[in-house]
């Protein structure tokens, strides 16, 4: 049985135990990047395939007479054409659940740096600004305190309650937005009454037809005046443009990002502007601790294993 690995320059894979994934099948072939032409060619022959972000459009699914496996390295499966894997049988496994921790964390270390500018003091410290200060410190920037604040949550499975989670353990209290799906559930808030009320709002919902752009202008409109925006979900569900205008209107208070709509972004990117304040942006690290990259890898195995087991 042969497997190919499209692009594993996104797990860093000299890092972690890979013993169980080439044991997994008879033969790897591991590619750290793939293009969009190379993609055809390189399943071809292959039984198995893993990507993280590689598409598996139609076209290529269809052409590949030996694929029985696709095994998408991440949560989210919106790289593969799904109708045309389930029409020829072949089943496509995710793995979910395995960065909690570590996206967990890098959320409040962005609501942290919205709230302290830590990283900007420390930028000042290295340009020699602590060193030229007529007293023994600096308050350039608004440094507010956390406890007390309102943290509102979009999207409450398992990352969004571990946030929450971190945000109580601040002092925070804790708003959850009601659920896009309609169903009721106990201690849930309409989303209006979240945007207003909150101080902080994090977003942990997944890019679907319905959430897309979801923060749009009126809902930033919407947000408390000088309310902080968190985004580790997924790029796709912020409208970047009335983001830009919303910070510089100063009606947001600040917005750290660790996704965007392309990526990587363009130079010209409208969020990578040098005069947009109070912006905080990550290059899609929140889940890249090493141990939740083996939890991600594990998991890519147990599908293999599984499904090997029922056939």
């Amino acid at each position: 049985m042969r497997g190919v690995f499209l692009d594993t320059l996104t797990m860093k894979l000299e890092e972690l135990d890979t013993s169980a994934l080439e044991d997994s099948v008879d033969h790897w072939d591991f590619y750290q990047t793939t293009a969009p032409e190379e993609t055809a060619g390189r399943i071809a022959d292959a039984e198995v395939v893993i990507s993280n972000k590689v598409v598996l459009d139609r076209a290529t699914i269809e052409n590949a007479p030996k694929l029985k496996l696709i095994c998408v390295c991440a949560t989210g499966t919106n790289n593969v054409d799904l109708a045309a894997a389930e029409e020829k049988g072949i089943p496509v496994k995710n793995v979910d659940g395995y960065t909690g921790s570590s996206l967990s964390q890098h959320t409040i270390a962005l609501l942290l740096a919205l709230a302290t500018h830590w990283h900007r003091y420390n930028e000042d410290v290295k340009q020699g600004r602590w060193s030229r200060s007529p007293i023994f410190c600096r308050l350039d920037y608004p440094v507010i305190e956390l406890a007390g604040k309102k943290l509102g949550i979009i999207g409450y499975g398992g990352l969004g309650r571990k946030v929450a989670h971190l945000g109580e353990a601040l002092g925070m209290r804790v708003l959850v937005a009601e659920s896009f799906t309609g169903e009721k559930k106990p201690g849930r808030v309409p989303l209006q009454e979240l945007l207003a009320e909150s101080d902080a709002i994090s977003l942990h919902c997944p890019l679907t037809e319905q959430t897309d752009q979801l923060v749009d202008r009126e809902f930033l409109d919407a947000m408390k005046p000088g309310a902080l925006l968190i985004n580790t979900a997924r790029g796709g569900l912020v409208d970047e443009a009335a983001l830009v205008d919303a910070l510089k209107s100063g009606h947001l208070g600040g917005a750290a990002l660790d996704v965007l709509s392309v990526e990587p972004p363009p130079a010209d990117h409208p969020l990578l502007a040098k005069d947009i304040p109070n912006l905080v942006i990550t290059p899609h690290n929140a889940w890249i601790s090493r141990e939740s990259r083996q939890r991600l890898l594990d998991g890519v195995v147990d599908n293999i294993r599984e499904w090997r087991a029922a056939e």
